[in-house]
């Protein structure tokens, strides 16, 4: 069996705008565009506890939250402090699988520090973040990604959650449909009309039922719900696509107004696209109207496309066709996929073996020897 462990910041943009203005710690805030136009990009706990999240309307937000700030977002910096993160991780094993800038899957069965409790380094890794960053994150520790997935989620924020192979299968009989990482909102209204309520809901239907119901990942429900997740931690993870959008402070409609934005967002594309050595055969045109029905159009070439010229052509034939936008537009975004990954060479990480495991103890000692299952004491109460 292997040791996984689920690192996920808590509130990560959120949390750092927090950090870096003291004067915005303990107040309901919101990263994103605004009240008027904007989306929530994150919130942070003080606000969520009003039922704001995150790409909820800032409109919406503001409505169920009167006394939210809005924070225009820093990427760069999130980045930056992203960048801290994943170092520390690296620190403790090269089986590192980012999956955005705030969280990632690490495989620590054979790991560089000679640590045989995946508990343990979870503690270390937490409490090395926030001497670092000052952040808290939580964690999940178990024998494969979607339970670790799903112990990161239990005891936020800054939590630990050990999930060992003997209580798996009683904690998803239990776990309510909403709770299963994959399992959205629409998917869980579907589920709720046939009578699925719980993973033991889930378990109880045949794979055929699964399968008819829900297509393809109605094979994966049924291998989670009995703990079967063979999925490795994958550290050559590949960039699908690289974009850039646009959210407008008033609609627009006319079509001169229209490519005049596509000509800026363009340019941004271009640029990213030159910064990583990129180029790609399919370009997608986003169109988000007033109402947030959102639209896309896309067209893959023969020859690579990366200049902000031909960008700005294509983006803007595809405006044309099938038919201009016909009521207002509130956000366009330009994205180009296919890229030419191949012809990079991806970073080589090699699997650092810092001990021989010849020990024979329980596995679930390897998880729990000198770890807890409960939430972590405050990283901010001094008496840690």
């Amino acid at each position: 069996m292997r040791k996984i462990i689920h690192v996920d910041m808590d509130a990560f943009f959120a949390s750092v705008e927090q950090y870096d203005n003291p004067s915005l710690r303990g107040k309901a805030i919101a990263v994103g565009g605004g009240e008027n136009r904007g989306v929530v990009a994150a919130a942070s706990y003080e606000a969520r506890k009003f039922g704001v999240r995150s790409a909820m309307s800032g409109k919406t937000a503001k409505q169920k939250c009167p006394h939210l700030i809005f924070v225009r977002p820093h990427f760069e910096r999130y980045r930056e402090v992203s960048g801290l993160v994943m170092g520390i991780f690296h620190e403790f094993t090269d089986l590192v699988q980012p999956m955005s800038l705030d969280e990632a899957y690490l495989d620590v069965t054979e790991n560089k520090v000679g640590n045989i409790y995946a508990a343990k380094i979870a503690k270390s890794i937490k409490q090395k973040i926030f001497d670092i960053t000052g952040l808290t994150a939580s964690a999940g520790v178990s024998f494969n990604k979607f339970l670790a997935k799903i112990a990161s989620d239990m005891n936020k924020p800054d939590g630990l959650k050990v999930i060992l192979p003997g209580d798996a299968q009683a904690l998803l009989d239990k776990l309510p449909i909403e709770k299963f990482h994959g399992i959205g909102e629409k998917t869980a209204e579907r589920m709720r009309k046939h009578g699925i309520h719980t993973g033991l809901d889930i378990r109880a239907h045949e794979l055929d039922f699964l399968e008819k119901h829900f297509g393809k990942a109605g094979t994966f429900y049924y291998h989670i719900v009995r703990c079967i997740d063979y999925r490795e931690v994958k550290t050559d993870w590949v960039r699908k696509s690289l974009g850039a959008e646009e959210t407008f402070d008033s609609d627009i409609i006319e079509p001169d107004d229209l490519i005049a934005q596509l000509s800026v967002i363009a340019k941004t594309v271009a640029h990213r696209l030159e910064k990583r050595e990129l180029k790609g055969h399919t370009l997608t045109l986003k169109i988000k109207y007033h109402d947030f029905e959102l639209k896309t159009r896309s067209k893959t070439f023969t020859e690579w496309v990366n200049e902000a010229e031909e960008l700005l052509e294509h983006a803007v034939a595809l405006l044309y066709n099938p038919e201009l936008p016909h009521k207002p537009v509130r956000l366009l975004g330009i994205s180009i996929s296919n890229l030419n990954i191949e012809e990079q060479t991806p970073p080589q990480l090699s699997l650092s073996v810092a001990f021989d495991l010849q020990l024979k103890l329980p596995f679930s000692d390897l998880f729990l020897r000198d770890s807890t299952q409960a939430a972590l004491p405050n990283p901010h109460n001094p008496n840690r």
